[in-house]
C-alpha cells in the first residue's frame, strides 16, 4: 500500500463536500500538473492518504481512499490527462495545520514542505502514521 496526500481548495471541492459523496467516491480532475497526473499514475486501489485543505485552513482534515484507478479524466478530451476517485475514510479528528506539520523535524522531508505547490504528493508511511499521530487517530486507517 501507498500514502498520498490530495490538495484542495474548500471553495471549490471541501472535505464536506468529499464525505457527502458517500462510497462512490468522486474523481478527482481537472489536474494540469505531469508530476501530479504521474503520482496518480502509481495509485492502486486501497491506497490511503490525506485530504488537505489549501489556502484556507491549511491544515489535514480527512482520510480517503483510492477508489478507482487511473481513467481518462472526465473535464478534458486531451488523453494526456488522466485521475483517479476517492472516497472519504474518515475525519482527522483534530486537523493537522500545515505550521504543525513545518514544526515536526520528523516531517521535514514530506513534499508538503519541501514541494508546497504541487497537488497530489506521495506521503511514506512514517510520515502518513506520524500525521495520523498528530491529528488524534490511535488506529490509522490503513
Amino acid at each position: 500500500m501507498a500514502y498520498w496526500l490530495f490538495k484542495s481548495e474548500p471553495f471549490k471541492w471541501s472535505w464536506d463536500h468529499q464525505k457527502a459523496k458517500g462510497e462512490a467516491g468522486e474523481e478527482w480532475d481537472g489536474i494540469r500538473n505531469y508530476q501530479a497526473r504521474n503520482n496518480m499514475r502509481a495509485m492502486k486501489l486501497g491506497d490511503r492518504g490525506f485530504f488537505y485543505h489549501s489556502n484556507e485552513g491549511l491544515a489535514v482534515v480527512g482520510i480517503i481512499e483510492v477508489c478507482k484507478e487511473i481513467h481518462p479524466d472526465s473535464t478534458t478530451d486531451d488523453e494526456r490527462w488522466e485521475c483517479v476517485d476517492i472516497k472519504a475514510v474518515c475525519d482527522m479528528p483534530v486537523p493537522v495545520t500545515l505550521k504543525d506539520v513545518k514544526a515536526n523535524p520528523a516531517l521535514s522531508k514530506m513534499p508538503l514542505v519541501t514541494s508546497m505547490r504541487l497537488s497530489v504528493q506521495p506521503v511514506s508511511e512514517d510520515e502518513y502514521l506520524e500525521v495520523c499521530r498528530m491529528g488524534g487517530l490511535d488506529n490509522p486507517p490503513r
